[in-house]
């Protein structure tokens, strides 16, 4: 078969992008922490010295907004004063409102209702995707840029490499046969470090203390390229050097790519958006597709109308990979899993604080292998 080459790419913890994620995703854990019903649609955006929160929240929960924000941004890693942007000294906005009435009556119904007859909080339309390229039935490249990005942060905040700061950036092009991994051609390692680190030494130690302990051996040869911090210098990192927005890395956060997205963001909203709980449910059947051996690659479409419960259309593609009919997949889809969002959000448990779990580092595949939409126990009902 002809030879291709692929592309992804991560990102660490304290990329600007990710710390919005980070506290939009912890503001939602903690309402749902003391009110399961809460409705949040939460954004936010930072900048040196500086962080903006705002949106839709409706909640019976109390919510120290400030302290949140700041817990994650030290958590993350920026703790120091004087570098543009720390947890104690940075100006925290909080401009929140409750959830629009008119949303509100097409999501909520009257008591004497099935509340699995809720509707969808917005229009939308969700992907989920799966393939036998790895263990998670992920694609390759994403989980490689993931687990580097990963490394990344670990090596930081062991001490192992001490001159490493937070922000961080990883990137990984992968040739195919098909569609199968045969070699890695290129890693892209960007790390943000102190003034006093040399480059050579920065990459020879990000060399050998990250990307070869992540990268499988047999998919490594001499031809294997490693560019580490490119541009040769990135002392000035994360909000101090570049703005950051909830949502700005979904393709990160989902297939890198690989497979498509329907353009809705993940972190920051309860699950009654059907961004979230759709987007899930579209990857649970299409990962339980694949483990079941229905198919060797897989992809499914939801789609839903604001203030409808069941879903406007449900589109399985395999891509010519299927064992048996694709209409009987289709139709086991329809008479065997409920796909209103209520259900969804029942189904999966997604009223629990469990997002900030999977705010970094991907919302599916090995990131989220204890979530339950990762999960493949619907195979034994195919």
């Amino acid at each position: 078969m002809e030879k291709r080459i692929f592309t992804s790419e991560s990102v660490t913890r304290g990329h600007p992008d990710k710390i919005c994620d980070q506290i939009a995703d912890r503001i939602l854990d903690e309402a749902l922490w003391q009110d399961p019903n809460s409705r949040v649609a939460c954004e936010v955006t930072c900048a040196t010295d500086q962080v903006h929160i705002f949106g839709e929240i409706t909640t019976q929960a109390e919510l120290d907004y400030e302290a949140l924000a700041r817990k994650v941004i030290a958590e993350c890693g920026y703790t120091r004063r004087g570098k543009g942007f720390d947890a104690a000294s940075c100006r925290v906005r909080v401009d929140l409102h409750r959830q629009s009435p008119d949303i509100d009556r097409g999501v909520s119904r009257s008591e004497d209702a099935d509340p699995l007859d809720s509707g969808a909080g917005d229009q939308g339309l969700m992907f989920g995707y799966a393939c036998r390229q790895t263990p998670s039935l992920m694609p390759f490249p994403i989980e490689m840029a993931h687990a580097l990005a990963k490394r990344l942060e670990q090596t930081r905040t062991s001490g192992r490499l001490p001159w490493l700061l937070p922000d961080g950036k990883t990137q990984v092009t992968v040739e195919y046969d098909g569609e199968t991994p045969v070699r890695i051609a290129t890693v892209v390692v960007s790390a943000q470090h102190e003034e006093d680190i040399g480059l050579q030494q920065l990459r020879d130690d990000i060399l050998s203390h990250v990307i070869l302990p992540v990268l499988p051996k047999e998919l490594t040869d001499e031809r294997t390229e490693f560019y580490i911090n490119p541009t040769g210098r990135f002392v000035e990192g994360g909000p101090a050097a570049d703005s950051g927005l909830t949502g700005r890395k979904l393709i990160v956060d989902s297939y890198g790519g690989y497979a498509r997205h329907g353009g809705g963001a993940l972190s920051g909203k309860d699950a009654t958006k059907v961004d979230r709980s759709g987007a899930y449910m579209a990857r649970y059947l299409a990962k339980n597709i694949v483990a079941a051996d229905l198919a060797d690659r897989c992809e499914v479409q939801l789609s839903y109308a604001i203030g409808l419960a069941e879903p406007t259309s449900v589109l399985v593609e395999t891509f010519g990979t299927a064992k048996v009919n694709q209409q009987a997949i289709q139709a086991f889809i329809h008479s065997s899993v409920d796909l209103r969002p209520a259900a969804i959000i029942r189904r999966f448990g997604l009223n629990r604080p469990i997002f900030s779990e999977v705010s970094c580092y991907g919302h599916f595949g090995s990131n989220a292998s204890r979530m339950p939409w990762e999960q493949t126990d619907l195979c034994g009902a195919g």
